[in-house]
C-alpha cells in the first residue's frame, strides 16, 4: 500500500477517523491492527519477521532491566546485546544479502578456478526490512546504555516498531522520541485544527514531490540511464542531475508524508530532510540528507568506533568504514558500497585539504562571507553529490563507469540548441511543467534554509489567502499533472527496496 494509491486514500481517512473516536485506552490497539494490515499489504508472511525483530528486542530490553536490578555483571548484558544484533542482522542479511554474498563467494572462487556455489535464495525483500531493523536495534542499544526505560507493555513497543506511517522508509525514529509519546498516547489532545491541517500541508507538499517531480523525472532518467551506450554528454549530465532530483524527491516526499500523517494523529516524527542541495560542503549535506540514518550510524557505529577522539588517522578510518556500511545497507550491490565509499573519501580529503584551503583563500585574499562565494561552494557540492549518485543509480560498477566515460568521450552540446533533448521520454510541455516544478522545490527549500521553518509553518506565517492560494495551487497542480493513471506504470517508493 504505497503512500500515492487509492488503497492508501481509503485507508488512511478511515484509520484516522477512528483513531479520533476509539476510547483512549484502545487507541494504542487500533493503531498497531492498522500498521500490521497496513504492512501485510505488500506480504502477510513478512509480518512474522517484524513480530520476530520485536519480540527479540523487547524480550533483551526487559533482560537488561532484570541484570540491573540484580547487580549481575556486564558481561551478560554484553553478551544480550551481542546476541541480539546477530539475531536481527543474521535476518536481515539472509533476506537482503544473501544471494550478494554467495555471488561475492563465487566471483572470488572462479578466480581461483575452484567450483562455484550453485544455490541461490528465492527471497521476496521484505518491504523495509532495514528501517524496522534499525529503529528496534536502536532502542535495544538505548535501553543497553540506561538512556530510555525498558518498555513493558509489549503492545506498545510493538506499535513504536511497526508505527505505518514511517515503517517502510523511515524517518528512522528514536526510542526517545516516539516511543515517549506512545507512552502518552491517552493524554493526547486528538483533534487540534492547527496540527491536522498541518500534517495535511505535509502531506500535500510530499505528494506533489512525488507525483509531479520525482515520478515525471524518473521517465527520462530510466530511458537514458537504461541505454547510456546510446546518448551523449549533454544527455547524461542531464540524466545524472534529473537522478540527483528523483531520489530526493523520492525519498524526502515519503519522509514528508509520514511525518504529515502522524502529526495528523498528533505524533511528532523527526525531521528527515533539511534543503540537502543547498548544503555547501559534503558534511553539511550530510547533516541534512537523510538525518535519521546519519545520526543512527553516527551514535551507534561512528561513536563506539572512537569517532574523532583517537586521532586524525583513526578518524579518516572511522568515517571510511560507517560511509562504506552506509552504502552497504541501502543495497546488496558493490556499486552502493562505492557511492558510500566516494562519500567517505570526500570527508576525508576535505579534512585533509581544509587546512590548505584556509591558506590560499588567505593568501588571495577571497571573500568567504558573501552570496557568490557562498554559491560557488553549492554549486561544487551539488556536482560532487551528482557524481556519486551515478554509482548509486547503475546497476553495476562498470556501467558507471562507462557512463561517466560517455560524459567525457562524447561530447553533444548541439542538443542544447536543437530540441534534442525533447526526446528523452519527455516532451516540450512535459519539460515545462518539470523546470517550473523544480524551481517551486528549490523556492520550498530555500525559504526552508534561510527560516528555518518547513512549508506548513511558512504558510502558517502568512496571510490566509497567501496559505490558501498556496494549498489550492499545490493540490490543482498534483491532479493536473502528477503522474498517474492507466497508461502510466505507477513508480513504487525507491526506497522500498532498502
Amino acid at each position: 500500500m504505497q503512500f500515492n494509491s487509492v488503497d492508501f486514500m481509503i485507508f488512511f481517512p478511515v484509520v484516522v477517523g477512528l483513531y479520533f473516536i476509539v476510547p483512549k485506552k484502545i487507541r494504542m490497539y487500533w493503531l498497531l491492527i492498522a500498521s500490521y494490515y497496513f504492512y501485510m499489504s505488500w506480504n502477510a508472511t513478512y509480518a512474522l519477521l517484524i513480530g520476530g525483530s520485536t519480540l527479540v528486542t523487547y524480550v533483551s530490553g526487559l533482560l537488561f532491566s532484570r541484570l540491573d536490578k540484580r547487580n549481575r555483571s556486564i558481561i551478560w548484558k554484553r553478551l544480550i546485546m551481542i546476541l541480539c544484533i546477530c539475531v536481527n542482522l543474521a535476518i536481515l542479511f539472509l533476506f537482503k544479502y544473501g544471494n550478494f554474498g554467495i555471488d561475492t563467494v563465487n566471483a572470488v572462487l572462479s578466480f581461483w578456478n575452484i567450483d562455484i556455489i550453485k544455490h541461490r535464495f528465492d527471497f521476496l525483500l521484505p518491504v523495509g526490512i532495514s528501517f524496522y531493523t534499525f529503529q528496534a536495534l536502536g532502542y535495544m542499544i538505548d535501553v543497553y546504555r540506561g538512556d530510555v526505560e525498558p518498555e513493558k507493555n509489549i503492545f506498545r513497543y510493538a506499535l513504536f516498531v511497526s508505527f505505518f506511517p514511517q515503517l517502510v522508509a523511515g524517518p528512522i525514529e528514536r526510542s526517545k522520541n516516539l516511543l515517549n509519546q506512545m507512552r502518552n498516547i491517552d493524554k493526547l489532545k486528538l483533534w487540534n485544527a492547527r496540527r491536522v491541517t498541518s500534517g495535511a500541508i505535509l502531506m500535500i507538499w510530499g505528494l506533489f514531490m512525488k507525483m509531479v517531480i520525482a515520478d515525471r523525472v524518473s521517465i527520462l532518467v530510466d530511458t537514458v540511464f537504461n541505454n547510456y551506450r546510446m546518448y551523449g554528454s549533454t544527455e547524461l549530465i542531464l540524466a545524472a542531475i534529473g537522478f540527483t532530483l528523483q531520489i530526493y524527491c523520492d525519498f524526502g516526499s515519503y519522509s514528508m508524508i509520514a511525518i504529515g500523517a502522524a502529526k495528523v494523529m498528533g505524533f511528532e516524527l523527526m525531521e528527515n530532510f533539511k534543503a540537502p542541495y543547498l548544503a555547501r560542503s559534503i558534511r553539511e549535506f550530510w547533516s541534512r540528507w537523510h538525518i535519521s540514518l546519519s545520526t543512527w550510524f553516527r551514535d551507534y557505529l561512528y561513536i563506539p568506533l572512537g569517532g574523532n577522539r583517537k586521532g586524525a588517522v583513526r578518524k579518516s578510518i572511522n568515517i571510511m568504514i560507517v560511509f562504506l556500511v552506509s552504502g552497504l545497507w541501502h543495497g546488496a550491490n558493490w556499486s552502493f558500497v562505492v557511492w558510500g565509499g566516494i562519500h567517505g573519501l570526500y570527508q576525508v580529503i576535505g579534512d585533509i585539504l581544509r587546512p590548505l584551503k584556509e591558506r590560499i583563500q588567505k593568501r588571495l585574499q577571497i571573500k568567504t562571507d558573501c552570496f557568490s562565494w557562498h554559491l560557488l561552494q553549492t554549486m561544487i557540492n551539488f556536482s560532487l553529490v551528482t557524481f556519486a549518485w551515478i554509482f548509486f543509480r547503475a546497476d553495476t560498477i562498470s556501467e558507471a563507469l562507462g557512463f561517466i566515460g560517455r560524459i567525457f568521450t562524447k561530447p553533444t552540446p548541439w542538443l542544447l540548441f536543437n530540441n534534442g533533448l525533447y526526446n528523452l521520454g519527455l516532451n516540450q510541455s512535459e519539460m515545462n511543467i518539470l523546470f517550473v516544478s523544480v524551481l517551486i522545490l528549490f523556492a520550498v527549500d530555500y525559504i526552508r534554509k534561510k527560516n528555518k521553518m518547513m512549508v506548513d509553518a511558512f504558510l502558517f506565517s502568512q496571510n490566509m489567502w497567501f496559505e490558501w492560494f498556496v494549498i489550492i495551487g499545490l493540490i490543482l497542480m498534483i491532479v493536473t499533472f502528477g503522474e498517474y493513471g492507466p497508461t502510466f506504470d505507477a513508480k513504487q517508493f525507491i526506497y522500498f527496496q532498502f
